[in-house]
């Protein structure tokens, strides 16, 4: 019989634990090889911008400027919402914006979503014309949709045709009271497709065993509705309307494209304003402020949205 000598026998464990030690160092090396693009990616177009936005924003900054940028505290903030009207009614358009286009278009997806999830022929050809405007570029769809919006463009011609010439010749670009109301019409249409398919996926995740039984006992389909896809389109509903508010929120391209801005201020948004102030006339440590002010905005709304839609026990 052999017997380990006890040296022998108190070395195992210690280079085995050498070993492990050694396999998760490599292994700890090759995920932070892995992650370093990224991670350098993420700090230069986004650390250090924030970081950079948030300094500028306490500061008379300008893009061109021969005296160097002079602190000056919290005067910017200050002149937002005191001494810039333009920002205050920005702020109020992009509120309007956003009140109506989150709830219309999480309706409109949820509806789309609940019929094109039917069994039936061509279903799938709907899904795709549906979703058709998501893929095209905001830009193309903003610069058809301002041809369609001229006096003698499609919009007016199809009134002309449905009300037989009783409205028609309206200027929805250049009118204080149709230019926000047409650039909503735009984008609910255009980013609608987006939120189906999400609903969609939503509705896919339900089983089809919850429907058998609400059926066998007797319960309508709004009743079906009601106790079995809306609770089951809890999580799906959390996601759509917090994505839903960010962009409203952050509404740009389409009033860069076809308004910029006016008529009369009438469809100035926060993001917009602040490029205006930043890139036109040259105020980069006012526009930092602004876009602090609006991330602290979005931030707020969206943890109050989660907080009020969150599962309680």
């Amino acid at each position: 019989m052999t017997v380990t000598p006890p040296t022998v026998a108190a070395e195992e464990p210690r280079r085995a634990y050498r070993r492990f030690r050694s396999i998760k160092g490599r292994e700890t090396w090759a995920g932070l090889g892995m992650i370093a693009p990224a991670g350098v990616l993420l700090v230069l177009f986004l650390v250090i911008p924030v970081i950079l936005a948030f300094a500028l924003s306490f500061t008379n900054a300008r893009l061109i400027s021969p005296n160097p940028p002079r602190f000056v505290g919290f005067d910017n903030f200050i002149r937002a919402f005191t001494a810039d009207p333009v920002f205050v009614q920005s702020v109020g358009n992009t509120a309007v914006f956003a009140l109506v286009v989150v709830p219309v278009q999480a309706a409109l997806g949820l509806l789309l979503a609940v019929l094109v999830n039917r069994r039936m022929r061509g279903v799938t050809a709907f899904r795709v014309i549906f979703f058709i405007p998501v893929v095209t570029s905001i830009v193309v769809v903003s610069i058809l949709w301002k041809f369609m919006y001229q006096k003698d463009g499609l919009i007016n011609a199809m009134f002309d045709a449905l009300t037989f010439g009783a409205w028609s010749n309206v200027d929805w670009l250049n009118d204080p009271k149709t230019a926000l109301g047409a650039i909503i019409v735009l984008s609910i249409w255009q980013a609608v497709g987006f939120h189906m398919i999400i609903w969609l996926a939503g509705l896919q995740t339900i089983p089809e065993e919850l429907y058998e039984a609400a059926k066998m006992d007797g319960a309508s389909p709004w009743r079906q509705f009601t106790n079995v896809t809306w609770p089951g389109l809890r999580p799906t509903m959390v996601f759509v309307l917090v994505t839903i508010t960010i962009a409203a929120l952050g509404l740009f391209v389409q009033v860069d494209v076809m308004t910029q801005g006016g008529p009369v201020n009438s469809t100035s948004t926060i993001v917009f304003h602040a490029v205006r102030k930043g890139y036109e006339q040259q105020e980069i440590g006012y526009a930092a402020a602004i876009s602090l002010i609006f991330f602290v905005a979005v931030l707020a709304i969206a943890l109050i949205q989660r907080r009020l839609t969150r599962e309680k026990d």
